[in-house]
């Protein structure tokens, strides 16, 4: 009979002292904000500009806003806006076969990207008489756990249960799903919603014209082998 099981938190007292604590290292980008609405706002072309410009002031005999260009807009800001944090977290796994038990602890360290995905596209609804432009993008989502160190403490086998390969694999995989944990507990993908909400907001809400941006859940397909 095989048992597995993998826990994560701070390491023992008692522990060696050549071992690491562990430990949130988070790094956001509070910058991103003005710098990214610096870049948007420097490729948008001299055309799009006088295009944006004129539905927005209210001006006669301008060309008026379209669902392409405010979605362009979105996709620009959607790339633009992130919310990226470095995390060392700790892993002890132990895996018992037939009364022999062989465990490690493990130290991973990764970096944690979150942000909102188009790929289900956003809803884009506007008003001309109210001056309202109405939003919908689907929730930011963690879009990347970059692994970018992993070291094994007090590795112990068991006397007829040793380390093979595939622990290592699950190893690796259990740490990822404890990363994606600790990016949840961290908030990341309700700050990457704030700040994309508040650019966008403020991008378009200008001159009388109010902008909301809303998040709504993209319903999964699931696969066979989900079920």
């Amino acid at each position: 009979m095989r048992n597995e099981e993998a826990t994560g938190g701070s390491l023992h007292a008692g522990a060696s002292d050549q071992l690491p604590r562990s430990s949130f290292l988070v790094r956001f980008r509070p910058w991103l904000l003005p710098v990214a609405a610096t870049a948007l706002i420097l490729g948008i072309g001299l055309q799009q500009c006088s295009t944006i410009g004129g539905f927005l002031t209210g001006r006669k005999n301008t060309t008026t806003v379209t669902h392409e260009l405010v979605v362009d807009r979105v996709q620009n800001v959607a790339k633009l806006v992130s919310v990226e944090a470095t995390v060392r977290d700790v892993l002890v796994y132990r895996n018992t076969w037939y009364g022999s038990t062989k465990q490690s602890l493990v130290v991973v360290t990764a970096r944690l990207l979150a942000g909102v995905d188009l790929k289900s596209g956003a809803d884009v609804k506007i008003d001309e008489q109210a001056r309202r432009i109405d939003i919908s993008l689907p929730h930011a989502s963690l879009l990347a756990t970059e692994v970018t160190d992993i070291n094994t403490y007090d590795e112990q086998r068991g006397l007829w249960n040793p380390f093979r390969s595939e622990d290592r694999d699950r190893i690796f995989q259990l740490a990822r799903q404890q990363l994606a944990r600790s990016a949840e507990q961290m908030r990341l993908t309700t700050r990457a919603e704030a700040s994309a909400k508040e650019m966008l907001e403020t991008m378009f809400g200008v001159d009388g014209w109010v902008a909301e941006v809303t998040f709504r859940d993209v319903p999964t397909v699931r696969t066979r082998d989900e079920e």
